[in-house]
């Protein structure tokens, strides 16, 4: 499962039953859903082996505030969960998510309520891919 965290929502992808390609699976409006407890919810319904959370860094590789405020996120879903919590550096996925989006037909008002799923798509198949290597 991927996760791509947002003070306003958050994005959740899932893989394949073979852990090779990355699907988006909703967004969790903050202000609605506890995050912590929809995505413990998803991961124990679907039985996953991992969760991949992306931690921003600025592009110097850097950590800043907000890479603080998932690592202590990642800390929290850690203790409610039983599979593997991992990070995985998000540079640039809600860049290429967008991308992908505008390539496929859609504008910038029809990819708000999907690119926090792409982004979190995009982080999920970035760590795959890299497991395979």
């Amino acid at each position: 499962m991927g996760i791509d965290l947002g003070a306003a929502r958050v994005g959740v992808a899932i893989s394949d039953d073979l852990g090779m390609l990355a699907h988006p699976l909703e967004t969790i409006h903050v202000a609605k859903t506890n995050p912590t407890n929809r995505i413990v919810e998803l991961a124990t319904e679907r039985a996953v082996n991992a969760i991949v959370v992306g931690v921003p860094r600025n592009m110097d590789g850097s950590h800043g505030p907000a890479s603080q405020a998932a690592r202590e996120f990642v800390e929290q879903l850690k203790l409610r969960v039983s599979c593997r919590v991992v990070t995985w550096d998000e540079r640039l996925s809600t860049v290429s998510a967008q991308r992908s989006l505008r390539e496929a037909g859609r504008s910038a008002k029809q990819q708000r309520n999907v690119i926090d799923q792409a982004a979190a798509q995009v982080i999920l198949q970035s760590w795959l891919d890299a497991q395979c290597i």
